[in-house]
């Protein structure tokens, strides 16, 4: 019986979707992002991949995010909206398109932060699917509040922070496996953004 010793060389590093600055999330994972700008940070992460985007969101909701505020992010065009009618069909339905790998991003915007069980079946879809697939997807889930999902790889919250002549955000990375929380002040404007400690 052959015993594998613990070494002290790095390992690998996943392949992640640098973002904005000090945000890279990485990819075939499930992260979160919480707070009353959560839409727009995945606008955002949208604008960082390349190709379609599937937006989950429950059809009994009536949010659905504005192609005219969408366009000063990323183009609308991009996106396609899946609206299931039932509450056991929203996470099926980002699980099966994570699974799939046939587009870099899917986003589902969530009335709660779900459960464990769903986290992890939702992170082996997208490793699955970066196996099988065209992308290497990456799940990124919007709750509210403060958010709160458990196993997930990171958890970011956004909110915004407005002064009279300027658009501006806190960022906070809540909760990251590798790395510490940290807090950002986000200005400027979209391919001119601009991350700078608070």
């Amino acid at each position: 019986m052959t015993a594998h010793l613990l070494d002290r060389r790095s390992h690998t590093a996943r392949p992640a979707l640098p973002v904005l600055g000090d945000m890279a999330l990485p990819l075939a994972r499930l992260h979160e992002a919480c707070g009353p700008a959560r839409r727009t940070l995945a606008m955002l992460v949208a604008a960082a991949t390349r190709g379609p985007v599937f937006w989950i969101a429950p059809g009994w909701l009536g949010d659905r995010p504005n192609p005219d505020g969408m366009l000063a992010f990323v183009d609308p065009a991009r996106f396609t909206f899946l609206a299931p009618d039932r509450p056991e069909d929203v996470l099926w339905t980002l699980e099966e398109a994570l699974r799939s790998g046939t587009v870099p991003l899917v986003v589902a915007d969530l009335p709660e932060p779900p459960a464990m069980t769903p986290v992890r079946r939702l992170h082996l879809a997208a490793e699955t699917g970066a196996q099988t697939g065209p992308h290497a997807p990456l799940g990124l889930i919007l709750t509210p509040g403060d958010g709160g999902a458990s196993g997930i790889e990171t958890r970011w919250h956004m909110a915004p922070a407005h002064q009279p002549r300027s658009r501006a955000w806190r960022l906070d990375r809540l909760r990251a496996r590798t790395a510490p929380p940290a807090t950002w002040h986000l200005t400027g404007r979209p391919g001119h953004w601009h991350m700078t400690p608070p």
